[in-house]
């Protein structure tokens, strides 16, 4: 197979020729052999040696973390390996020049360290993978919030940071071949003590072995491995997921086996994959990380959902304080606050104070932006809400479940295959994408009563595949990297008296819903024995919840973007304040959710006015710190 698609590769690009001119020119000076040893044939052995390598660093972390959905990708590592890469391209171009393996190693260090310490010994999968979209989530936001500040020394950096094969000289492959192959040698040293360690820590100790000195070595093995790749070709995901489980449906027994079809099998994907997208756009550059994503998404779920299926249910309640604050009390406290706030945001545009606010560029640029951030904080936080009580999960959010991610996605496809449509028409591909996912989550999830893990897991897979699939879209429309980056990252700049209008009729039609499904909600939190017993269609009470949290959420997104983390922030501080009853919950996490973003967007206006930062950054930079508290001190 890999020599099959290795033949086709070499034969694609501008220059054309054919299987059999290419076997029977290339061995003599000319046009063939130049074209394949200066350009194609470079392209073809680093995409086998980033194949490989992502491959056997999945089969290791796979191993280690006990965990069939752990990868480079889903851990976070790419992620931090690429913020430092474009971290270093902004502050450090010299060291990045000179040392492009040490910077990239240097964050997939960090976002690996921060896995282990946040997930917890036990390495529980739901825990992990939450834990790592997470860290993804917090080094994307950053990485996005610096492209979008330097744009002009980040722009060649959209492309690679979609991953891609594109090499001009053997530079690249002379860089990364020696440290593959050192790390796969070690790889295969660490074979036995791993098939060890594989029948349980308690049994390979007993056994002799030191387990912590095993597991520390080969985390760097994987994590070298994984940094090598994203030095030279960029975040490439998918690949570390699919190839060692391929592997192991198989039958494969034995890490030394499984690791060198590991690597033959991720060789194999990653060089289908750039041969199929480049049968998809002949002439032109699809990232070839983009394309395994597209591959590997329904992979991804396929493997939440029988993971998801295997875990036991959780049941415990959601807690909250011991003592809630009556609502006679919190309400008027925030309601003031968010006056201060919207006359603080009205008034100053971060250089110069006004209270007249009938002026034109007042009244109808900055009041209707500030109003339509409030309005939309409040629809996401009341998501965060629903969600949260259908998965009983404190970090559920349309986030988590792959709504937001999903509705940018529909809203970049739709700009692919309309090039020539208006913006305004983006929010009905948001709408399209979202309701996918959502039946995704509804098909899935039905059969299972809508097992809280299933769901969350179904929706970080979901959440990945949107992810990629964006990437891929942005790419292919040749949209100017910093407007789409603005787009994706939640804004809500340019927003008119028409779209406050639009804001306030959605949470109309939608709030009254809502509020009715608190009280079913208080009964759900008990667990779905109790719920049952009490009378409650457990089913029907989730599909409901599920319908109209997304509802709101893909309102959100169609009116600013793809904002994140208000729906996970603000019912977490609600409910230490409120308790756990979901209608206080949810009128004071409302009220928060639009004090937040409005802060965040006022943030955005003013920190380097007269250039803005999307609100989305800004909650996603304050959110995510937060978030990773919380998941380190939940049990």
């Amino acid at each position: 197979m890999l020599i099959c698609l290795s033949l086709i590769h070499l034969t694609q690009g501008q220059a054309d020729y054919t299987v059999p001119e290419l076997l029977d020119q290339v061995w003599v000076e000319g046009r063939v052999q130049d074209i394949v040893l200066s350009l194609r044939l470079p392209r073809l052995v680093i995409g086998i040696l980033a194949g490989g390598a992502l491959a056997v660093s999945g089969a290791a972390l796979q191993t280690l973390t006990r965990n069939p959905l752990a990868a480079p990708g889903t851990l976070g590592i790419n992620a931090g390996a690429f913020f430092f890469v474009v971290a270093s391209t902004i502050f450090f171009p010299s060291f990045l020049g000179n040392f492009p393996f040490l910077t990239a190693l240097l964050g997939a260090v960090l976002s690996s360290a921060l896995v282990v310490l946040l997930a917890g010994r036990q390495m529980e999968p739901v825990r992990v993978a939450l834990t790592g979209m997470i860290i993804s989530l917090l080094f994307a936001s950053i990485t996005g919030a610096m492209q979008l500040l330097f744009e002009n020394k980040t722009n060649g950096l959209f492309l690679w940071g979609s991953g891609t094969l594109v090499q001009l000289n053997w530079d690249g492959v002379s860089f990364a071949a020696p440290a593959i192959a050192i790390a796969f040698v070690c790889a295969l040293l660490l074979a036995k003590p791993l098939d060890t360690l594989s029948l349980g820590e308690d049994v390979a100790t007993s056994l002799g072995q030191n387990v912590s000195l095993i597991k520390l070595v080969t985390w760097a093995v994987a994590i070298v491995l994984a940094a090598v790749t994203v030095s030279v070709v960029g975040p490439i995901g998918f690949i570390g997921l699919m190839a060692p489980h391929i592997v192991r449906m198989l039958g494969v027994k034995g890490h030394v086996m499984i690791f060198v079809h590991s690597f033959l099998w991720g060789a194999i994907i990653m060089i289908g994959a750039d041969v199929l997208g480049r049968l998809i756009q002949p002439g032109q550059e699809v990232p070839v990380g983009a394309m395994t994503a597209l591959i590997g998404g329904p992979w991804l779920l396929y493997l939440a959902w029988r993971t998801a299926r295997s875990l036991k249910r959780n049941d415990r309640p959601m807690g909250g304080t011991s003592t809630p604050t009556r609502l006679t009390v919190v309400v008027p406290i925030i309601v003031g606050l968010i006056a201060i706030s919207i006359v603080v945001a009205f008034s100053f545009n971060g250089q110069a104070w006004t209270l007249e606010w009938t002026n034109t560029a007042v009244w109808n640029f900055r009041i209707p932006r500030v109003l339509t951030a409030f309005i939309v904080g409040m629809m996401l936080a009341v998501t965060g809400v629903l969600l949260q009580g259908v998965l009983r999960n404190p970090l559920a959010d349309a986030s988590v479940i792959g709504v937001t991610s999903m509705g940018g996605a529909g809203a970049m496809l739709l700009l692919v295959m309309f090039p020539a449509i208006p913006p305004a028409f983006m929010p009905l591909g948001a709408i399209a994408g979202s309701v996918v996912a959502l039946l995704i989550i509804l098909i899935s999830g039905w059969k299972n009563n809508f097992s809280p893990m299933l769901i969350a897991l179904m929706g970080v897979a979901i959440a990945a595949f949107g992810s990629a699939a964006t990437q891929v879209f942005v790419v292919k429309a040749k949209l100017a990297v910093a407007g789409a980056l603005v787009w994706l990252s939640g804004s809500t700049y340019g927003k008119s008296w028409d779209d406050v209008y639009m804001a306030l009729l959605l949470l109309g039609i939608f709030i009254g819903p809502a509020i009715y499904m608190t009280r079913k909600l208080d009964t759900l939190t008990f667990g779905d024995d109790v719920a049952s017993g009490l009378g409650l269609s457990v089913r029907s009470t989730r599909v409901w919840a599920l319908l109209i949290g997304v509802a709101l959420s893909t309102a959100a997104v169609s009116l600013v973007g793809v904002i994140g983390f208000i729906g996970l922030v603000a019912p977490h501080i609600a409910r230490r304040i409120v308790g756990f009853h979901h209608y206080p919950l949810m009128i004071v996490s409302g009220l928060l959710g639009g004090l937040l973003l409005v802060v965040a967007d006022f943030i955005g206006r003013i920190v380097i006015a007269p250039k803005d930062i999307p609100s989305g950054l800004i909650v996603a930079l304050v959110g995510t710190p937060y978030l990773l508290y919380l998941l380190r001190k939940m049990k």
